[in-house]
Order: structure tokens, then C-alpha cells, then sequence
């Protein structure tokens, strides 16, 4: 090594065996440029440290070298990087990277990245799990690795994966390097949405469609238009039906989205008709829109849930019915068919109800849920502990906003709040929460 990383490995030493940690970021942030013109020695200067001593140094270092690693690198070389990474990330000690949380997720966007070009994501889903822990304060704590763990699991087709950190109602945001961009927001709740759409949890799904789109903005990104189409989609799905934003929507997507989804507003207005003819007359005008928004298979459900909206609103209707019956007024192709559509819902719990087989009926029931055992108590008892944890949460963060100077100000300023996007923090904050129950 010359004597100017000599130097430098002296530096994070020692400032690292004296804890002072501030001013060790402050010397790696002068000496990104030294590192930058030695690549080829980084490898050797992070032999020369000790992960869990120098973990705030390791990690500078490591940042400096996935941001330049080149992407036409030989397999040989990333697989060197991605062992580095790997051991970095299990190993460093998080009270040293707390210092620099935005480099640490620097280093899990990048390979990410990396991950993604070379079609080995599933390779980084585990690496990443571990980074998310070694950041977050808490479980409720989103971080912008969230978003890139997310991709790595719909890129690998390994979407359990992720459920873990989907589940957990986020209340809260790291800041990284004091600050946190919107588009690892925008990305975690539009990619937990196709994840949740994916194992056809459309309730979930929905939800957080909702939020990439409820996100404060002052204009409308790509990304808000593509989970808006997918929110009409699943809503249709899930209710036959889609409800208006939240009140506390900006202005600027409610009216802005809309027009820019035209394709997806004539399947709304289609399936508004209840007959099947006239969604699949949009299906087919639009199917290259679709196939291309990488939709299509969201909209072939879409039709697939018309017959069973159809089927639902029968029930509402008729006690006994036969298969003949069910399959035209459902706008099904023959009774077997019809059978398939009933069993299916029974088996899902979506109807209840009994097809005889050999008449060619099907006999028609109330829920026969009378929550009058222990298990409706439990659930119960869940709900009201999950609601009161829920009023906490909202009572600190209305405190936390109380007393945020951005909101302070404006609140004396008395501004529209349709004028600024700080005013509605207040508003979309709790209505979020309260979403979450």
C-alpha cells in the first residue's frame, strides 16, 4: 500500500479504538476521493481491519467499491463482492453504522442492483433480511432496504419471503442520513402490493396500493400511475367495485391519475354492467395495453370475479336455485361450469351453500357463524388490544407532529393547506393509522 492508505488505515484505527465515531465519518467523507483513485487496493485495506473494530471504516470502504464496481465484471469478481457484502452486513456492529445509515443502504441498493442485472436476486433476499435488522430501531421501522428487499423477492418468484417485514404496520420511518427519500416509500408499499396481489391477498393488496398513492406529492410519478392501475384492478376483484381516494389524497393525484389510466376506467364502466359480454369486449380491445402494463393476468381475475359477484348477488336472491339457472344468470358457459364457480367459493368461504349433484341444485345459506364461541372472544380480545396499541400510536405521533417546526410554522402562517404539502402531514398522518386497523 503507499503511504497515503497507510495513513488512511492508521486514521480509522485509531479513531475507531478511541470511539469517536463522528469525526471518523467526517475523515471518510474527505477520504472518498483517496479511496475512489485506489480501487484496486480496497480489497487489501479491508484485510488490514477487523469487521466488528472497524465496522463504521468497512463500511465507507465497501460503499466506495460496489459504487464503482463495474457491471461487466466476470463472475469470479461479484461473487467476491457479494461474500463481502454477506460477512459485512451479518457481522458489523450496529452501533457503529448508526453513524452513516445512509451508506449502509447505499451499499444494499447497489447490490440490489446487481443482483437483479445478473438474475440471481434470490442470492441477496437473506443478506438483505439481515441488513433491514442490523438498521431498524424497531419492527414498525421502515427502512428504504424494505423497498430492495421487496424487488429481490418478486424478482426471484420468492414471495414468502417478504411477508415478514409486509405484515408488520409500519409506524414509523428511519431516517437515513436524516432524511428519507419517497420513492423507497412509494417502491415498498407499489412492490408489497404485487406480492400481496400475487397470493391473492387482495385486502392487503388494496391497502397498500392505497398508500403509494396517498403519499403527500406536489406531482404525480410513474410509479403512482401504475399502482393506481393496479388499485382499480384489485378493487374490482376484491369489491366489483372501486371506492374513492381517501379525502386526504393531494389534489394533484385525484385529479391528475385518473385521465392518465383510460383503458383501466373503461374496465371500471364495463363491469359496472354486470355482463360479462361487455368486460371481455374491454379485455379484448385493450389487451395489448394490459399485456404490456403487465396486468393481463390481474385482468383475466377481474373477469373471473364478475362471475362470482354475479353468483354472490344470486344468493341475496334465490334460496334454491339449479345449475342451469346459476350458469345464465351468471353469464357461465354451461352448469358445469357454474358447479366449478360454486365449489370453489364454498370451499374459499365466499358463499355458503349446498349443490346437489344429482338433482342439479344448489341450495343457498346464511353465514352460519354465531360468534358465540371461544375463538370469537379471542379474536375479539386481539381486536381491542390492537386498537388500543393502534390510539397509542396515534396519540404520539399527533405529539411528534404537534411540535415539528415545519408544522408549527405553517400553522402560523395559516396557509391553505392545499397550498403547501406540510399542512396535511397532520391529517394524512392519523388517517393513515387509523387505516391501519
Amino acid at each position: 500500500m503507499s503511504a497515503g492508505l497507510e495513513d488512511f488505515v492508521s486514521n480509522v484505527q485509531s479513531f475507531s479504538s478511541q470511539g469517536q465515531w463522528s469525526k471518523l465519518c467526517e475523515f471518510m467523507n474527505k477520504s472518498w476521493n483517496l479511496l475512489s483513485k485506489n480501487v484496486s487496493s480496497l480489497d487489501t485495506i479491508m484485510e488490514t481491519l477487523d469487521i466488528q473494530e472497524h465496522s463504521l471504516g468497512m463500511m465507507y470502504i465497501l460503499c466506495v467499491k460496489i459504487s464503482l464496481f463495474p457491471s461487466t465484471s466476470s463472475t469470479e469478481d461479484f461473487e467476491l463482492l457479494l461474500t463481502q457484502c454477506d460477512v459485512f452486513i451479518s457481522q458489523c456492529k450496529k452501533e457503529q453504522i448508526q453513524y452513516s445509515t445512509g451508506n449502509f443502504a447505499q451499499i444494499c441498493h447497489l447490490l440490489t442492483s446487481e443482483l437483479c442485472k445478473r438474475g440471481i436476486a434470490i442470492r441477496g433476499i437473506k443478506v438483505l433480511s439481515h441488513a433491514i435488522n442490523k438498521i431498524q430501531d424497531s419492527p414498525s421501522q421502515l427502512t428504504s432496504i424494505h423497498a430492495d428487499l421487496c424487488q429481490l423477492c418478486l424478482d426471484a418468484k420468492c414471495l414468502k419471503a417478504a411477508l415478514k417485514y409486509l405484515d408488520i404496520e409500519i409506524t414509523d420511518i428511519a431516517k437515513e442520513n436524516r432524511q428519507f427519500e419517497a420513492k423507497h416509500y412509494l417502491c415498498y408499499y407499489y412492490y408489497g402490493g404485487m406480492i400481496y396481489a400475487a397470493l391473492k391477498n387482495f385486502d392487503r393488496a388494496l391497502f397498500f396500493f392505497e398508500q403509494a398513492l396517498v403519499c403527500p406529492a406536489t406531482t404525480i410519478s410513474q410509479l403512482m400511475v401504475e399502482a393506481y392501475k393496479k388499485h382499480i384492478l384489485v378493487a374490482l376483484i376484491k369489491d366489483g367495485k372501486v371506492s374513492p381516494l381517501p379525502k386526504y389524497t393531494s389534489h394533484i393525484v385525484m385529479r391528475g391519475v385518473r385521465p392518465l389510466c383510460n383503458q383501466y376506467n373503461d374496465l371500471i364502466n364495463a363491469y359496472s354492467t354486470h355482463l360479462a359480454s361487455e368486460v371481455t369486449s374491454v379485455i379484448n380491445w385493450n389487451r395489448q395495453t394490459y399485456a404490456q402494463d403487465g396486468n393481463l393476468g390481474l385482468v383475466k381475475q377481474v373477469l373471473a370475479s364478475l362471475h362470482k359477484h354475479n353468483i354472490q348477488m344470486l344468493t341475496k336472491t334465490f334460496i334454491t336455485l339449479s345449475l342451469s339457472d346459476v350458469a345464465s344468470r351468471a353469464q357461465l358457459a354451461d352448469p358445469q361450469e357454474a358447479e366449478r364457480y360454486l365449489r370453489s367459493m364454498i370451499a374459499d368461504g365466499e358463499i355458503f351453500a349446498v349443490v346437489n349433484q344429482k338433482d342439479g341444485m344448489v341450495s343457498f345459506y346464511d353465514d352460519p357463524e354465531k360468534y358465540d364461541n371461544v375463538a370469537a372472544l379471542q379474536k375479539v380480545d386481539r381486536d381491542i388490544r390492537h386498537f388500543m396499541e393502534l390510539d397509542r400510536k396515534i396519540q404520539e405521533m399527533d405529539s411528534e407532529i404537534s411540535v415539528n417546526p415545519q408544522y408549527v410554522r405553517k400553522a402560523k402562517s395559516k396557509v391553505a393547506p392545499d397550498d403547501d404539502i406540510d399542512p396535511g402531514l397532520r391529517s394524512a398522518t392519523q388517517s393513515h393509522a387509523t387505516k391501519l386497523a
